[in-house]
């Protein structure tokens, strides 16, 4: 792999040398609202230059950790289903090279792929899902590979118990009652993580977090916005704790740039890409 022409900040090193490998998945083929995730991985990356590598939060600097960046994949825009074979790709090289992987979507599906990969290497596998959607829809429309369906699909590979879902206040009747018997829903907030992360224990976790688990007040770039989320203070404080758990590949998705003029989205969305690696290298010294 080469570097990237442009990098995130701070994550400029060389791919032999790297802990953390990031890698964009442009991608919303399937966007049931309102399309432009395919733009948030790029956005990130050319924003992030707005940001320093410190942060204050954590006293923590990019500088201080060994970063890959690849850039964005060229995926197809036609087949969910190569998409995904494409992305499940990039992250087992990643996996087998003892690397963490970091995907920036695009869209919520791109993280079906990642998540194929991580459990190839890692069986008993753990997600912890921060969202505003339950996305346990077993179709959408008749498509069982949307982003409406992607949690349900990441349920028929690791089956029940091993789902922990937070902030969720989105979804049909019937996805509710799915997952009160399959996975460990909760509701609006963070409350509970620390209990799921204490009952996960060292199992190997895949961490994905869907921007829109945010308010819209504070992140109104996305595709399908709910009232009612967290804050960014919230949710950096839940990140930090996941972050002390056995975190082996992550993904960040759902920016839409162009749905916030004002910019103050992607800022908030490079933001907690930065706060996201380094909570988790810093756990991993």
């Amino acid at each position: 792999m080469n570097k990237n022409i442009e990098t995130f900040i701070g994550c400029d090193a060389e791919y032999e040398d790297a802990s953390l490998v990031l890698f964009g998945a442009p991608f919303d083929s399937t966007t049931s609202y309102r399309p432009g995730a395919r733009f948030g991985s790029s956005a990130i990356r050319h924003e992030s230059y707005g940001l320093e590598t410190y942060s204050p939060y954590q006293d923590e600097d990019l500088e201080d950790y060994s970063i890959f960046d690849s850039g964005d994949l060229e995926l197809c825009f036609g087949s969910s289903k190569a998409a995904l074979s494409d992305i499940e790709a990039r992250a087992s090289e990643i996996l087998s090279d003892g690397k963490l992987p970091l995907l920036l979507g695009g869209e919520h599906l791109v993280t079906l792929g990642a998540v194929r990969a991580a459990l190839q290497k890692y069986p008993d596998l753990h997600i912890v899902h921060f969202d505003a959607h339950t996305d346990l829809r077993d179709d959408y429309l008749g498509a069982t590979l949307s982003h409406a369906c992607v949690i349900r699909r990441c349920h028929d590979l690791i089956g029940d118990g091993k789902i922990h879902q937070f902030c969720i206040r989105s979804g049909e009747r019937e996805e509710f009652r799915f997952a009160k018997e399959h996975t460990d829903l909760h509701k609006f907030n963070f409350e509970g993580l620390e209990e799921s992360l204490h009952a996960i224990g060292d199992a190997p976790v895949y961490f994905t977090i869907d921007l829109d688990c945010l308010d819209p007040s504070a992140f109104p770039g996305t595709g399908t916005p709910e009232a009612g989320g967290v804050s960014f203070l919230e949710l950096l404080s839940a990140i930090e704790l996941v972050a002390k758990s056995n975190v082996v590949a992550m993904d960040l998705n759902e920016l839409s740039p162009m749905l916030d003029a004002s910019g103050a989205s992607t800022a908030l969305a490079c933001k907690v890409t930065r706060e996201l690696m380094l909570s988790v290298l810093k756990n991993k010294k």
